[in-house]
Protein backbone atom coordinates (compact mmCIF):
# COMPACT_ATOMS: atom_id res chain seq x y z
CA UNK A 1 0.00 0.00 0.00
CA UNK A 2 1.40 3.41 -1.02
CA UNK A 3 0.89 5.97 1.73
CA UNK A 4 2.98 8.73 0.14
CA UNK A 5 1.23 12.07 -0.04
CA UNK A 6 0.98 13.49 -3.55
CA UNK A 7 2.25 17.08 -3.83
CA UNK A 8 -0.20 19.75 -4.98
CA UNK A 9 0.41 22.89 -7.01
CA UNK A 10 0.94 26.19 -5.23
CA UNK A 11 -2.30 27.39 -6.85
CA UNK A 12 -4.25 24.50 -5.24
CA UNK A 13 -2.43 25.11 -1.96
CA UNK A 14 -3.51 28.78 -1.95
CA UNK A 15 -7.10 27.89 -2.89
CA UNK A 16 -7.30 25.44 0.04
CA UNK A 17 -5.57 27.82 2.47
CA UNK A 18 -8.08 30.56 1.61
CA UNK A 19 -10.95 28.27 2.72
CA UNK A 20 -9.81 28.09 6.36
CA UNK A 21 -11.87 30.07 8.85
CA UNK A 22 -10.24 32.75 10.97
CA UNK A 23 -10.27 30.40 13.99
CA UNK A 24 -7.85 27.99 12.24
CA UNK A 25 -5.14 30.67 12.35
CA UNK A 26 -5.54 31.36 16.08
CA UNK A 27 -3.94 28.03 17.12
CA UNK A 28 -1.03 26.29 15.43
CA UNK A 29 -1.95 22.61 14.95
CA UNK A 30 -4.62 22.80 12.22
CA UNK A 31 -2.49 24.80 9.76
CA UNK A 32 0.65 22.77 10.63
CA UNK A 33 -1.25 19.59 9.80
CA UNK A 34 -2.52 21.20 6.57
CA UNK A 35 1.10 21.91 5.54
CA UNK A 36 2.11 18.33 6.36
CA UNK A 37 -0.81 16.80 4.42
CA UNK A 38 -0.49 19.16 1.43
CA UNK A 39 3.16 19.38 0.34
CA UNK A 40 3.66 21.79 -2.55
CA UNK A 41 4.98 20.60 -5.89
CA UNK A 42 8.34 22.36 -6.25
CA UNK A 43 7.95 22.98 -10.02
CA UNK A 44 4.79 25.02 -9.43
CA UNK A 45 6.81 27.43 -7.26
CA UNK A 46 9.15 28.45 -10.12
CA UNK A 47 7.43 31.82 -10.87
CA UNK A 48 7.91 32.88 -7.23
CA UNK A 49 11.55 31.94 -6.74
CA UNK A 50 14.40 34.38 -7.04
CA UNK A 51 17.85 33.94 -5.60
CA UNK A 52 20.53 36.25 -4.24
CA UNK A 53 23.95 34.94 -3.30
CA UNK A 54 24.31 37.66 -0.62
CA UNK A 55 21.01 37.31 1.26
CA UNK A 56 17.98 35.05 1.38
CA UNK A 57 15.00 36.41 -0.58
CA UNK A 58 11.40 37.01 0.61
CA UNK A 59 8.87 36.39 -2.18
CA UNK A 60 5.17 37.13 -1.63
CA UNK A 61 2.84 34.51 -3.13
CA UNK A 62 -0.53 35.41 -1.55
CA UNK A 63 -1.82 37.93 0.99
CA UNK A 64 -5.20 38.46 2.66
CA UNK A 65 -6.13 40.35 5.85
CA UNK A 66 -5.86 36.96 7.61
CA UNK A 67 -2.45 35.71 6.40
CA UNK A 68 0.44 36.15 4.01
CA UNK A 69 2.24 33.33 2.21
CA UNK A 70 5.90 33.74 1.28
CA UNK A 71 8.49 31.59 -0.48
CA UNK A 72 11.90 32.25 1.03
CA UNK A 73 14.91 31.19 -1.05
CA UNK A 74 18.08 30.13 0.78
CA UNK A 75 21.47 29.69 -0.83
CA UNK A 76 23.91 27.34 0.92
CA UNK A 77 25.13 28.88 4.18
CA UNK A 78 22.50 31.63 4.45
CA UNK A 79 21.03 32.37 7.88
CA UNK A 80 18.32 34.75 9.06
CA UNK A 81 18.78 37.07 12.01
CA UNK A 82 17.36 35.87 15.32
CA UNK A 83 13.86 37.41 15.20
CA UNK A 84 10.25 37.34 16.36
CA UNK A 85 6.99 37.58 14.42
CA UNK A 86 5.25 40.44 16.21
CA UNK A 87 3.04 38.08 18.25
CA UNK A 88 1.65 36.54 15.07
CA UNK A 89 1.55 32.82 14.31
CA UNK A 90 3.93 31.32 11.78
CA UNK A 91 4.07 27.98 9.99
CA UNK A 92 6.93 26.79 7.78
CA UNK A 93 7.27 24.01 5.23
CA UNK A 94 10.24 23.13 3.03
CA UNK A 95 9.27 21.95 -0.47
CA UNK A 96 12.89 22.13 -1.69
CA UNK A 97 15.92 21.00 0.32
CA UNK A 98 16.00 21.12 4.12
CA UNK A 99 16.61 23.77 6.76
CA UNK A 100 17.21 24.14 10.47
CA UNK A 101 15.25 26.31 12.89
CA UNK A 102 17.08 27.37 16.04
CA UNK A 103 14.70 28.44 18.82
CA UNK A 104 15.52 30.87 21.62
CA UNK A 105 14.14 31.76 25.05
CA UNK A 106 14.00 35.50 25.82
CA UNK A 107 15.33 35.88 29.36
CA UNK A 108 15.01 39.69 29.33
CA UNK A 109 14.03 42.31 26.75
CA UNK A 110 13.89 46.10 26.94
CA UNK A 111 13.11 47.28 23.42
CA UNK A 112 13.22 50.97 24.43
CA UNK A 113 16.84 50.55 25.56
CA UNK A 114 17.67 48.03 22.83
CA UNK A 115 18.90 45.49 25.38
CA UNK A 116 18.08 41.81 25.72
CA UNK A 117 19.29 38.48 26.97
CA UNK A 118 18.39 35.34 24.99
CA UNK A 119 19.39 31.68 25.23
CA UNK A 120 19.31 29.04 22.50
CA UNK A 121 16.94 26.20 23.44
CA UNK A 122 16.74 23.71 20.55
CA UNK A 123 17.38 23.12 16.85
CA UNK A 124 14.67 21.53 14.70
CA UNK A 125 15.22 20.23 11.17
CA UNK A 126 12.60 20.95 8.53
CA UNK A 127 12.29 18.96 5.34
CA UNK A 128 9.56 18.08 2.84
CA UNK A 129 7.85 15.64 5.20
CA UNK A 130 8.40 17.71 8.33
CA UNK A 131 6.89 21.22 8.45
CA UNK A 132 6.75 23.12 11.74
CA UNK A 133 4.90 25.84 13.60
CA UNK A 134 6.63 28.52 15.62
CA UNK A 135 5.75 28.13 19.30
CA UNK A 136 3.58 31.16 20.21
CA UNK A 137 4.96 31.04 23.78
CA UNK A 138 8.63 30.99 22.63
CA UNK A 139 8.46 32.66 19.18
CA UNK A 140 12.06 33.90 18.86
CA UNK A 141 14.10 31.88 16.35
CA UNK A 142 16.34 31.92 13.30
CA UNK A 143 16.33 29.82 10.14
CA UNK A 144 19.55 28.37 8.71
CA UNK A 145 20.66 26.56 5.58
CA UNK A 146 23.88 25.02 6.97
CA UNK A 147 26.85 24.64 4.63
CA UNK A 148 26.97 20.91 5.36
CA UNK A 149 23.50 20.49 3.75
CA UNK A 150 25.22 21.61 0.53
CA UNK A 151 22.06 22.50 -1.42
CA UNK A 152 19.72 25.39 -2.02
CA UNK A 153 16.46 25.34 -0.09
CA UNK A 154 13.05 27.00 -0.30
CA UNK A 155 10.74 27.46 2.65
CA UNK A 156 7.08 28.40 2.53
CA UNK A 157 5.98 30.64 5.40
CA UNK A 158 2.39 31.31 6.41
CA UNK A 159 2.16 34.32 8.74
CA UNK A 160 -1.11 35.14 10.47
CA UNK A 161 -1.70 38.08 10.55
CA UNK A 162 0.54 39.88 8.05
CA UNK A 163 3.17 42.18 9.60
CA UNK A 164 5.85 44.46 8.16
CA UNK A 165 8.25 44.89 11.09
CA UNK A 166 9.87 42.52 13.54
CA UNK A 167 12.35 42.59 16.39
CA UNK A 168 15.83 41.18 15.76
CA UNK A 169 18.13 39.99 18.53
CA UNK A 170 21.86 39.55 19.03
CA UNK A 171 22.71 36.99 21.70
CA UNK A 172 26.41 37.91 21.46
CA UNK A 173 25.92 41.66 21.91
CA UNK A 174 22.83 41.50 24.15
CA UNK A 175 20.97 43.90 21.87
CA UNK A 176 17.60 43.98 20.14
CA UNK A 177 15.82 46.38 17.81
CA UNK A 178 12.97 46.75 15.37
CA UNK A 179 13.53 46.41 11.63
CA UNK A 180 11.34 46.98 8.58
CA UNK A 181 10.60 43.90 6.42
CA UNK A 182 10.70 44.00 2.62
CA UNK A 183 9.71 41.67 -0.21
CA UNK A 184 12.15 40.69 -2.95
CA UNK A 185 9.26 39.89 -5.30
CA UNK A 186 5.47 40.27 -5.15
CA UNK A 187 3.23 37.78 -7.00
CA UNK A 188 6.19 36.73 -9.17
CA UNK A 189 7.34 40.24 -10.09
CA UNK A 190 10.63 41.66 -8.71
CA UNK A 191 10.27 44.64 -6.40
CA UNK A 192 12.11 47.71 -7.66
CA UNK A 193 14.34 49.20 -4.97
Amino acid sequence: MNTAIRPISIQDFVARLRKFPQSAFDKTEQIRRFLQENPVNSESLAPYLCWDRHHYTRNLIDKTPLYELLAICWEVGQVSSVHNHRDQNCWMAVPIGRLQVENFHVVHQDLALGKCSIKATEIVEMKVTQPCAVDPLEPVHRVMNPREFNERAVSLHVYSRPFNTCVVYSAEQGTCGEIQLHYTSVYGKPVQV
